[in-house]
């Protein structure tokens, strides 16, 4: 199976930087963490991300270049510099960027990779740095697409369950540059350890109540419809217990391989206990079929997933409040900023049913399982009303 205990050298050559080729000109990688820490003086939980994202190095001028300023537009150029995202959901929820030109990086391509530039670093063991930006700052510079507000953070990572997708991030697929938009979850279960300051507030990784996650997208633009759900808090709702060796984590939207889209496929893994259910389309031998759907209401936003393979189904049902999530933003490779309304928040929460495939058109529930501190994505640019409040898509 693809979905394994810890990460291996094969996982790390998936998350080596990719910004070779065609991807030179048009394209972005980046590194994403996803955790709970807890305020030091209150005890609170508050989820935070990590980020580091690369785009267009061969485009590199000596500063770092905005595909959203005027003059750039007008000129035709796209985006080009690392840019390092931090934020946080709920309460003081917000994100912050910092931007340096490639000049000012220092990036080890292969694996085990690394991302460097002035006081920001990243890797597959720890990530540490800070960013502080004024309310003047950000008034002057709307390009910059965050808030206002300072975060120091210094955390390590322990990856305990990994994820490689298959044949779509193979040796192969990962030279030609054929997806639009690659995905490799590394660390879909990790353990986070240290410390983030936000606004001169301390919060700690408890590594046992990080509720980690790492992963990584990579390629020329973002696909849409976006989705993407995962958690490691889960409890059986059948036993009461909780259940301390799994994670389940879906993704996608809309595939395109070599300019050929594939409407409204995901991929979905759960690792349940030690036992792996894989719903991958691009394996054709397990016959996986995906039905999903995502919707706004005045207040939530609501995903549910139907997952089927041979091996077995998933049923996804989701929530999170709009007030504790963030609609988060990049400019696309080519300099376009498409996701305008990227519901993206790390506090989520619902249940999941597992069921077994019996042979041959009956399904066996393993469990009914409750979620909280999901990582929940959803986005869609290309409908014309495509956040009209409460229609399902």
């Amino acid at each position: 199976m693809s979905i394994k205990k810890n990460f291996s050298i094969k996982d790390q050559n998936c998350n080596e930087c990719m910004l070779r080729g065609s991807f030179r000109t048009q394209g972005y990688d980046w590194w994403w963490h996803s955790m709970t820490a807890v305020n030091r003086e209150t005890g609170e939980e508050k989820p935070f991300y990590v980020e580091f994202f690369v785009c267009n190095p061969a485009l590199a001028e000596d500063t770092p270049v905005f595909g959203q300023l005027p003059e750039n537009k007008a000129a035709g150029k796209k985006p080009s510099y690392l840019m390092v995202n931090v934020g946080s959901w709920v309460g003081n929820k917000k994100q912050l960027h910092r931007f340096f030109a490639w000049k000012d990086v220092n990036i080890h391509y292969n694996a085990p990779y690394s991302v460097q530039a002035g006081d920001c670093y990243c890797d597959e063991y720890k990530t540490y740095g800070s960013i502080s930006l004024s309310e003047s700052e950000v008034a002057e510079h709307p390009e910059y697409l965050c808030d206002a507000g300072t975060v120091s953070w210094d955390i390590t990572i322990e990856k305990d369950i990994a994820w490689n997708v298959g044949y779509g991030t193979s040796w192969l697929m990962r030279r030609l540059n054929g997806f639009e938009m690659y995905w490799h979850a590394e660390g879909m279960k990790s353990y986070y350890k240290g410390t983030i300051t936000l606004d001169g507030v301390i919060y700690d990784l408890i590594p046992e109540r990080s509720y980690g996650y790492a992963d990584k997208n990579w390629g020329s633009n973002f696909t849409t419809p976006w989705v993407w759900l995962s958690s490691c808090d889960l409890k059986s709702n059948i036993t009461g217990k909780k259940l301390e060796n799994s994670v389940f984590d879906i993704g996608g939207g809309q595939p395109k391989v070599f300019g050929i889209r594939f409407p409204r496929k995901l991929l979905g893994g759960f690792y349940y206990e030690g036992d792996c259910y894989e719903f991958n389309f691009s394996k054709l031998w397990t016959n996986s079929k995906t039905k999903f759907e995502g919707y706004e209401t005045d207040d939530e936003i609501v995903w549910h997933v139907d997952q089927k393979s041979s091996s077995g189904r998933l049923i996804t049902d989701i929530r999170c409040k709009k007030e504790d999530m963030l609609n988060i933003k990049y400019e696309s490779p080519d300099g376009a900023f498409r996701h305008q309304r990227l519901w993206n928040g790390g506090n989520g929460y619902g249940d999941l049913k597992l069921y077994r495939k019996k042979f041959p058109f009956r399904y066996e529930l393993v469990d009914d399982i409750h979620a909280e501190h999901i990582g929940c994505e959803y986005g869609e640019y290309d409908h014309p009303e495509p956040y009209e409040k409460g229609r399902k898509k």
